[in-house]
């Protein structure tokens, strides 16, 4: 039973035993009995103001407990009259514009926060507490490669991509850095925080390619400057001396003029062919910036494919094309990236040497070159894309280094490797 309830009881219970008693007592005597009852309905009036004085705090203190319970802080209340009242009131009304204030702030702060989180370069994983993936933002859905409603609920042990494999090994409040593919490196970090009394993880995943790329190429390039400097400084006067020496060939007798000239020949072809060892280096560290211009990529490929087919004739390489019959406009640089096309089909030529096929694929999301010649040895796949490494007994891995460039360059994903069925796969994402 309520206090208002109980009140409303006494007070009716005191009333009505007052006014049986008045009637028993003065039965006889109208008078008196009339003045009882004037005097009865004096304290009926007194306990209603009571009763109002009483129990509306506490139906302004309920009323305000519901509006706190549906979290509505914009009910208040006008001032009774009253001082004990108003004084609750006063403190109530306080309260309430202080719990406004705190919520309006909270909100802006997520707001905000959620904002900055959507827009960063950083990619971030928010994991619930069994650690399945909450929520990821743009950034993480592109470095995974997959789209939040494929990703959420599910633990990252459970998705495909490479890295999500890595973040999945990563203790907590701990940082690595992984190299996928040889290609993108990604510094990881996870950390947690409390959220209603329970811990929740997240993976913030930070892309230092191109910032590898940057110092990789500051550091080779120092080296290749100086070998370069030394290489060109030393060629011009050997090619001068190894000439004058052509001209003493008839001081010797006329069996050993052969053999000299094959020796002074030897000599000069080997200083050529260092000469364009450290042309193809050089060639490295001048690349210019990419000059992106929107256009259709299938000519460019029909280009390089007839470029290229004396080469597959000869070695009896068919060729198949998969083109789209529709336009598929990239901004690329048209001169930079026929460089990796054509690096990248002689690259397939040569590991098929003899007999074999190379597929052209094309989408509007990726470029694949397929063939199925000797393949990668699986000890190498995380290396291909190193600075100067080479599968090539003869290799100097520049191809690979100056492809890798450009298409970081294009800000295209790109990786090589050889299939369970044998093919060797160059697939080049658009993004």
């Amino acid at each position: 039973m309520t206090l208002r309830s109980k009140y409303i009881l006494f007070i009716t219970l005191i009333h009505l035993v007052a006014l049986v008693m008045s009637f028993l007592i003065f039965e006889e005597q109208k008078l008196w009995f009339i003045l009882s009852e004037g005097i009865l309905l004096i304290s009926l009036y007194f306990a209603i103001r009571l009763y109002r004085e009483l129990v509306q705090p506490i139906g302004l203190l309920s009323r305000g407990m519901d509006a706190l319970q549906d979290r509505d802080f914009n009910v208040k209340f006008q001032p009774t009259g009253q001082i004990e009242t108003d004084k609750l009131i006063s403190v109530y009304n306080q309260m309430v514009d202080r719990l406004r204030e705190e919520r309006t702030a909270q909100v802006q702060q997520h707001f905000f926060l959620d904002k900055l989180i959507s827009t960063s370069p950083v990619g971030t994983i928010i994991l619930d507490f069994e650690e399945h993936i909450a929520t990821l933002n743009p950034r993480a859905e592109q470095f995974l490669g997959l789209t939040q409603k494929q990703a959420k609920g599910k633990k990252l042990d459970d998705l495909n991509p490479e890295l999500a494999g890595a973040l999945a090994q990563l203790a907590p409040d701990s940082s690595e850095t992984f190299s996928i593919d040889g290609i993108a490196t990604f510094k990881c970090h996870k950390a947690h925080f409390i959220d209603r009394g329970f811990p929740h993880y997240f993976i913030t995943i930070e892309d230092l390619t191109t910032e590898k790329l940057r110092i990789e190429k500051q550091a080779y390039g120092k080296v290749i400057r100086m070998m370069a400097h030394e290489v060109n400084n030393s060629i011009g006067p050997i090619n001068s001396i190894l000439e004058s020496l052509l001209h003493y060939d008839t001081d010797l007798p006329e069996g050993e003029r052969s053999t000299y000239r094959e020796v002074i020949e030897v000599a000069r072809d080997r200083n050529q062919r260092l000469n364009v060892f450290m042309r193809n280096f050089a060639d490295v560290i001048r690349l210019p910036p990419a000059r992106l211009e929107r256009q259709d990529i299938r000519p460019l490929l029909q280009q390089v494919t007839t470029l290229m087919q004396y080469q597959t004739e000869e070695r009896r390489i068919e060729w198949r094309q998969e083109l789209p019959d529709k336009p598929v406009i990239l901004a690329i640089d048209k001169e930079q990236l026929e460089q990796v096309l054509i690096n990248i089909i002689k690259n397939a030529i040569e590991a098929i040497e003899r007999e074999g096929t190379i597929i052209i694929r094309l989408d509007r999301h990726s470029l694949q070159v397929i063939d199925n010649g000797i393949g990668l040895p699986p000890r190498d796949d995380g290396q291909l894309f190193s600075p100067f490494f080479s599968t090539k007994s003869q290799g100097q891995g520049v191809g690979l280094t100056l492809s890798k460039e450009i298409l970081i360059n294009h800000h295209f994903t790109f990786s090589l490797r050889t299939a369970a069925d044998g093919q060797t796969v160059f697939s080049i994402q658009f993004g």
